[in-house]
């Protein structure tokens, strides 16, 4: 006798005794009685199911109907299937108590019940925020320290809008050297983040530094759309492709907003002839460009792509932080600007520091003059490499199907999914545990392109030991290829 057939909880075939029946046809009915065996116990998590042929065999019908039975409750969180190891019972899918179940109702109905849903995230992929565990503690405390005990008197007292000159002398010199960024002290101003700065730049009402329209990637931080929006300021998308936005669609906005290190999220560079371009563009129209370097220390292929600032300083205004690199909560970014926007800014920040904290700001200076943010930085590249290559690997092993678009950088990866499977992957994955963003939730609302489907999967977020369990669970919830 085989082997596969000798645990209890391998018996599959006709001991599944499915009784199809109700309205919606065949396929519909396979759907409910399949689902109400598991919600009422007798296929218990884990739980191999035949292959699609036998099953179709033993029921009497067609391979299809069972294939796409299977699919639909995969999508829903009822089943996993992975190469190798067939269809089974999710782990997640418990049986309701018995209290909950109605007998005599329809099967698949239970009397005012849905499915079970997770609350909490067993396995946290969003994008946007660096592992938390990996944060240089020692290092940090000690460039604090060492920042408290030199810190002048002055340093407790009402700070410059500009922020500590310590720390824009320690970022003029980092920037130059890492990014290509070509300023002095005097044009940074420190910021609490990409979002103050967005702020102080558009005001409330249209009554900021710059004004609209504002030209955006077609694909984007909604939260950013939405804080323009409540300051008056209208976006036009531009179309992205392989080589970034298409920026000769830029026309008579006054500004354009961009990430060209690393479009956010579909992960492709702003090729060097569009940077030119953009560039040409800001100066033929008075304009300017916003550069968002939201990743930029993290290219993994290559050494990272200098500024798109270093073409033009007059004509770009440069945006950073810490938010990546170091953690979000530490609430320190910096704007450079060109000379003519520095006054204007720090009208609107008004006349003491009331975002970024003094000694925040020494502490980080002194992360930087030390070598220390290097460091950290080298090790997280590493880190962080790692982990996408662990990611690809896992992908091309369990679903080859789904293809890891964009280049080898920053902290996100954008997976390519079949047309029309984002929402039921989304809707697994929060029955599973696994928290995950949608491609479908940065697209610009009023841009023409093409609606694509993909998960934004946030590698770096995860601890390092819970990682292998969230790329395990990951491949659990996506479809069948």
């Amino acid at each position: 006798m085989a082997e596969s057939w000798v645990n209890p909880a391998e018996r599959i075939g006709a001991d599944l005794h499915l009784e199809l029946s109700g309205p919606g046809g065949r396929r519909a009915a396979l759907i409910r009685a399949l689902r109400e065996a598991v919600r009422g116990g007798r296929l218990a998590p884990g739980t191999r199911l035949p292959p699609y042929r036998s099953l179709a065999a033993d029921l009497g019908l067609a391979r299809n109907t069972v294939a796409d039975a299977y699919a639909e409750l995969v999508a829903e969180g009822w089943l996993s299937a992975r190469q190798g190891s067939g269809t089974r019972v999710a782990d997640r899918a418990r049986p309701l108590p018995a209290a909950e179940r109605v007998p005599g109702k329809m099967s698949g109905q239970v009397s005012g019940k849905v499915p079970p849903r997770v609350r909490t995230a067993r396995h946290d992929l969003r994008q946007g925020t660096p592992d938390a565990s990996a944060f240089p503690r020692t290092a940090w405390s000690a460039s604090y320290r060492r920042a408290l005990q030199a810190a002048p008197n002055e340093a407790f007292g009402p700070g410059d809008p500009a922020g500590r000159h310590e720390l824009r002398e320690a970022l003029t010199e980092y920037l130059a050297r890492t990014r290509g960024v070509r300023s002095t002290a005097d044009r940074i101003v420190v910021c609490s983040g990409f979002a103050h700065a967005l702020r102080l730049l558009f005001g409330q009402g249209g009554a900021g530094v710059l004004r609209g329209p504002l030209a955006v990637e077609a694909y984007g931080l909604g939260f950013h759309r939405e804080l323009l929006a409540a300051a008056g300021t209208r976006t036009v998308p531009l179309p992205l492709d392989e080589h970034g936005a298409r920026v000769a669609g830029l026309g008579r906005e006054r500004a354009v907003l961009l990430t060209p290190a690393h479009q956010f999220p579909t992960g492709g560079p702003l090729h060097p002839e569009r940077r030119a371009a953009v560039i040409d563009w800001a100066r033929a129209r008075g304009a300017v460009v916003l550069e968002d370097d939201y990743d930029g220390e993290f290219r993994y292929d290559r050494r990272p792509v200098g500024a798109l600032q270093g073409l033009d300083p007059e004509r770009v205004i440069h945006i950073g932080s810490v938010s990546k690199s170091l953690s979000p909560a530490l609430r320190l970014g910096w704007m450079v600007l060109p000379q003519r926007y520095v006054g204007p800014v720090l009208a609107a920040k008004g006349e003491r520091e009331g975002w970024a904290s003094g000694p925040d700001q020494l502490a980080l200076a002194d992360f930087l003059v030390s070598g220390s943010y290097d460091r950290h930085v080298r090790r997280m590249r590493q880190r962080y490499r790692s982990r996408r290559d662990r990611l690809v690997a896992a992908l091309a092993a369990h679903a080859p199907h789904v293809e890891v678009t964009g280049i080898a950088a920053g902290l996100h990866a954008v997976l390519r999914l079949p047309a029309g499977t984002e929402r039921s992957v989304l809707k697994a994955a929060a029955w599973q545990g696994v928290a995950l963003d949608g491609l479908a939730a940065f697209r610009h609302p009023e841009t023409g392109m093409p609606a694509a489907d993909g998960l934004v999967v946030g590698y770096a977020t995860p601890a390092e030991h819970a990682f292998e369990a969230a790329l395990e669970a990951l491949c659990g919830v996506l479809p069948p290829g």
